[in-house]
């Protein structure tokens, strides 16, 4: 199953409790909390190129599954990880004390990042 596509955001659960935990600065959390996000995901194989793109922000991504890349943030910090494959419509990446997962649900993107004990909830549809 290809990842490829561009997703719009739809919903989102536990945003601000999530930011606050990821300690970014509380101006950056009122910019964003009411922005509606668009991905953009080129997938060729095991290569991705991924573009969030938040209001005005733009996160550009490229990793390779299996190989370490640097992830940027909403706070533009870049961070190191390496992603794996959980099947073929799955993709786990830890971040630091994050854990990131990405699945692909038919014409959803679901994305779970949980810190500690709070988990933050994406859910895009394909467009």
């Amino acid at each position: 199953m290809s990842f490829s596509g561009k997703y719009e955001l739809q919903s989102r659960e536990n945003f601000v409790p999530f930011m606050k935990a990821v300690e970014t600065p509380d101006e950056l959390i009122q910019k964003f909390k009411d922005v509606k996000s668009i991905t953009e995901i080129v997938q060729n194989g095991n290569h991705f190129n991924v573009t969030i793109t938040t209001g005005e922000s733009v996160i550009h991504n490229v990793f390779t599954i299996g190989q370490e890349a640097e992830f940027g943030t909403l706070a533009g910090y870049k961070i190191k990880g390496v992603p794996n494959l959980d099947g073929p419509n799955k993709i786990i990446v830890k971040l630091n004390s994050v854990s990131l997962v990405t699945e692909l649900n038919g014409d959803k993107l679901i994305d779970t990042l949980t810190v500690g004990d709070i988990t933050y909830t994406r859910i895009s549809k394909r467009i």
